[in-house]
């Protein structure tokens, strides 16, 4: 679904703002500190639940404010309005969807599907196996509708075979019964991620064809436990050292996605530019998959476009863009890094966010082109 209309209040350093994005490419600028990434990360908190800035959303409500309101219409028939709301004091977000208040973070999600590229997307590659089983799950729960429960159980079946780990005697009858329980989601769990990964596959690499060369690059699926043997044997057999260590350590949730080129990893060989669009590839993928099997769109949020990127791979990754068709909200300090790559043809809307005298920052539309498309 694309933002038609964007309403915000109590958020960082952002005076309040309400405005109407282009369903195309959202330019926004201005300095550092005016708040351009503040606005990318209220879209986020809308669509995810939580911020990529901090893990504690009292941390994102301004300073001397004492509740923030994230209010987003989205396009449909009839439209979808979707919001969230964090008070200071209070421990839960409140969240709304179509005027009902919802009680899962995956509802949010599964409305509202979105990719986010700002410096913190290196740790695809860089990272722990945490970070890529997030971007993997991500695209599973999006195109596979039984991934969630399949995904949940499990993960409730690992929670108490750990608790039982844990206990001072090992309680073979109730430890048995976990690992069946875990045994048989965290089978289902990998099955439907293996089935996912084959359709990313040559969706990623013709992205990553797109943006640049580099066909010794290659995505590595583990499971999490040997390949070899069953889930269920596996628990079985580990029950002394997993008892020892005080936690399951093969299932499901150590799988991993490893990016390799040639036979070492991708970030030991790439220059930063180089891993920039990778992971470029990885997230607009995730995108193009979504609406290639369930005719669904996906936004993307992209912080600073021009770090690490040169002209000419800023004018292909834009070019990229453009042939998706999506709604994109990109920002820069640099204006003209912007503005330039663009056909003639593309809806565009350009905002700039300037430091008002009390501090906050300012959301104007700075100019607003809807050229039609040929």
């Amino acid at each position: 679904m694309l933002i038609e209309r964007l309403s915000f209040t109590g958020l960082r350093n952002l005076e309040a703002l309400d405005f109407t994005p282009s369903s195309g490419i959202n330019l926004i600028t201005g300095r550092n500190g005016s708040g351009k990434t503040s606005l990318l990360e209220g879209i986020h908190i809308l669509g995810m639940g939580r911020s990529f800035r901090t893990r504690q959303l009292k941390h994102a409500i301004a300073h001397e404010a004492a509740e923030m309101t994230l209010f987003a219409r989205l396009g449909g028939t009839p439209p979808v309005p979707i919001g969230v709301r964090r008070q200071r004091e209070a421990g839960e977000l409140e969240m709304r969807l179509a005027g009902e208040r919802v009680p899962r973070v995956a509802e949010l999600i599964e409305t509202l599907p979105m990719q986010l590229v700002n410096p913190d997307a290196f740790r695809l590659l860089e990272g722990s196996p945490a970070g890529r089983r997030e971007f993997l799950d991500w695209g599973v729960f999006h195109v596979k509708h039984d991934f969630y429960d399949a995904w949940r159980r499990a993960r409730r079946a690992l929670k108490h075979r750990n608790a039982l780990l844990r206990h001072d005697r090992m309680d073979l009858g109730s430890l048995a019964a976990w690992e069946q329980e875990l045994a048989h989601w965290g089978e289902r769990v990998d099955t439907l991620r293996r089935e996912w990964i084959a359709s990313f596959m040559p969706v990623f690499q013709d992205t990553l064809n797109r943006l640049i060369d580099l066909p010794d690059l290659r995505l590595l699926y583990s499971r999490g436990w040997d390949k070899q043997r069953s889930l269920g044997e596996v628990l079985e057999q580990g029950r002394i050292q997993d008892f020892q260590m005080g936690f399951t350590q093969h299932g499901p949730q150590r799988a991993d996605l490893r990016i390799r080129l040639g036979r070492r990893p991708a970030v030991e060989v790439l220059s930063r530019g180089q891993q920039k669009l990778v992971v470029s590839a990885l997230k607009l993928a995730q995108g193009r998959l979504l609406e290639q099997s369930t005719g669904r769109s996906c936004l993307y949020l992209v912080d600073d476009l021009p770090a690490e990127l040169d002209a000419e791979h800023r004018r292909v990754f834009c070019r990229l863009l453009e042939t998706m068709r999506c709604q994109a909200f990109i920002t820069s300090v640099e204006h003209d890094a912007l503005v330039g790559p663009w056909e003639t043809h593309t809806p565009i809307a350009m905002f700039h966010v300037k430091q008002a005298t009390s501090g906050a920052g300012q959301l104007v539309p700075e100019a607003q082109i809807d050229f039609t498309t040929e």
